[in-house]
């Protein structure tokens, strides 16, 4: 069965094979062609060498790594209340923990009133914490100044003060909505 439909389907197709031969020559004219195209893709697919191009990756190797050199040789001579003495540093940690704690009591307060309290606050000790690092460059540059140490000290007991100033203001709003509201409620 198969067999007769190849039979028919040769003998619909009869006259429409090439059963033509190419001319004389072909086969070299094919290769010559194909011989011609090879090299010209040769030409494109070699790469030009440029040496720049490892010089300049050398080069910004280089310079990547003085920077980062300058860098921490910046950071290590970088000095702060700590590094004055064993007694600065435990000062030093006693004005951070002190800090923590005063946010982390601001952190709780949700109302608005104090929210703009605290955004205020917040502003406030940027400002302290941008003269603090100011006063780290004086000290480095002085060579441990008392007058910078007790600028540094100073500072810290500042943005203490405003957290508990800012404390205290939020208290006093708790405090008054709470009586506005008792009295309010009464009447």
């Amino acid at each position: 069965m198969k067999n007769d439909n190849l039979n028919t389907l040769f003998k619909n197709l009869e006259n429409d094979f090439d059963i033509e031969s190419p001319g004389l020559g072909h086969q070299q004219r094919f290769l010559d062609k194909l011989n011609n195209q090879s090299e010209s893709i040769r030409q494109v697919s070699i790469p030009h060498r440029s040496f720049w191009k490892p010089l300049i990756g050398i080069a910004a190797s280089i310079v990547l790594l003085i920077s980062l050199f300058i860098g921490l040789q910046q950071d290590s001579n970088s000095k702060d209340l700590a590094s004055v003495s064993p007694e600065m540093e435990n000062t030093q940690n006693f004005f951070s923990n002190v800090i923590a704690e005063e946010l982390s009591k601001l952190e709780v307060e949700t109302f608005p009133e104090a929210q703009i309290l605290i955004k205020d606050a917040m502003t406030q000790i940027k400002i302290l914490e941008m003269n603090y690092e100011q006063l780290k460059q004086n000290l480095n540059e002085s060579g441990e100044d008392k007058r910078v140490i007790y600028a540094m000290i100073t500072n810290f007991q500042n943005r203490i003060d405003v957290l508990q100033n800012v404390l205290q203001q939020i208290e006093d709003v708790k405090q008054l909505k709470n009586n506005t509201y008792e009295n309010s409620t009464t009447i």
